[in-house]
């Protein structure tokens, strides 16, 4: 396609570093708990709530109209120019003790790129709006907020979501005071682009040396839970060969993920266990269940497919041999997407501007600018995670790798709001 900003220089937009710093520390500091490691943000949650309000006070004091949706998205828009708007932003959702960074700072960053423009002078030639996302992170099987906002899921799809504990989504949302009986689908139309900044949650920048990041591709994921079901019995008295032992399912399972991958993967082949119960769960008692999580990831979906075609098959042949119930609960598929070719060679070039080289590069982990591009045109930068750690207390990124990623996708929201409407 062909990218509506060619030819378009915009202003060397400058944020103002101090300012980003002190919304990160004052949003995380909404889901630290006492004794509790890490931000505990997790979707729905009274803190998760509690960040989504804290953001529409501080979108309203930059002068935006906020608003939340039926689903939990929020907004920030600036009502400037004519035409579809330029889209920008993150999540505030956190895994359970999750770091300070993951989503958080790109919703962060998209609204100082808003007030470092609105501190220049300068007025957009189209709407520009702040999103943050509702459950990105996939407490109920997908990324609620986009895919809503996309129209790939709607009341349906909702009213039969549920977690890994049981709860469904259409309860927990009326629980917020939210309304799952609403569609929040937007006209892609409406939309000239979406843009997002994230941490890579990968060693690949960091290795390299490497200030940002620009992503062309964001693998796919399909997200399971299985049940194997054997019989519970004393560990003492039932003979090994009398044994329905679903943990000896699991873990014959479990041994051989690496050559599933190796039979069937590629280097973007990513396979886990992530999250593992027994029943009853007491020394001296033969699992009589095993469930958990399986998540497979790469960025070829015919790869994904034999993928999760080979771990079907290798579930039941454990399962079988060991007189076990298979249960797979397919919670979530998310195909990998190519993100836009000219989006991605803009934001490559305002780096390269700006003295700042981007490594091109693919995503191993789902991001809302996922969603977004295969609708709209979208585009996503990565800044460094230090030691490559993400979804844990200790992920980082340091504050001059931050203050450059968050400037380079200011430069990019001007590049697409300056840029005349109607081009």
């Amino acid at each position: 396609m062909t990218d509506s900003t060619d030819g378009f220089v915009p202003p060397d937009l400058t944020i103002d570093p101090a300012r980003l710093r002190a919304d990160l520390e004052a949003v995380n500091r909404i889901g630290t708990l006492d004794g509790v490691p890490g931000i505990n943000r997790v979707s729905f949650s009274a803190a998760d709530m509690a960040g989504r309000r804290w953001l529409m006070r501080r979108l309203e004091d930059a002068g935006l109209t906020a608003r939340m949706d039926a689903v939990g998205n929020v907004f920030g828009r600036w009502e400037v120019g004519v035409g579809p708007a330029v889209l920008a932003g993150s999540h505030l959702d956190t895994v359970p003790q999750g770091g300070p960074l993951d989503g958080t700072l790109g919703v962060c960053a998209a609204l100082e790129a808003v007030r470092a423009m609105k501190d220049a002078g300068l007025t957009p030639a189209r709407p520009v709006e702040v999103v943050a996302t509702a459950d990105e992170e996939g407490r109920f099987g997908g990324m609620l907020g986009s895919q809503a906002i996309c129209g790939e899921v709607g009341p349906d799809w909702i009213a039969r979501a549920v977690d890994d504990a049981g709860v469904g989504l259409a309860d927990t949302l009326r629980g917020c005071g939210l309304d799952p009986d609403v569609s929040v689908a937007r006209d892609p139309a409406g939309i000239a682009a979406f843009l997002e900044l994230h941490v890579e949650q990968g060693p690949v920048l960091e290795r390299g040396g490497a200030a940002v990041g620009v992503v062309d591709a964001v693998s796919g994921v399909f997200n399971w839970s299985v049940t194997l079901t054997g019989e519970a019995n004393h560990s003492g008295t039932t003979p090994m060969d009398m044994r329905r032992d679903a943990f000896r399912g699991l873990a014959e399972f479990g041994a051989v993920i690496g050559d599933i991958v190796g039979g069937v993967g590629g280097p973007e082949t990513r396979l886990t266990v992530g999250r593992m119960a027994l029943g009853p769960n007491f020394p001296h008692s033969i699992a009589g269940t095993a469930a958990f999580s399986l998540i497979g990831r790469d960025v070829d979906e015919a790869v994904m497919r034999d993928l999760a075609a080979a771990c079907r098959r290798e579930i039941g042949r454990a399962g079988a041999r060991h007189g076990l119930r298979v249960e797979i609960a397919e919670q979530g598929w998310l195909p990998p997407t190519r993100l836009d070719p000219a989006v991605t060679e803009r934001l490559a070039s305002l780096a390269a501007a700006a003295g700042a080289a981007a490594t091109v590069m693919s995503s191993g982990a789902g991001h809302d600018a996922q969603t977004f591009a295969r609708h709209v045109p979208a585009g996503l930068i990565f800044v460094p995670s230090v030691g490559g750690l993400s979804h844990a207390p200790g992920e980082w990124t340091d504050w001059p790798d931050v203050a450059c990623g968050a400037t380079l996708l200011a430069r990019a929201i001007a590049c697409y709001a300056l840029s005349p409407a109607d081009s």
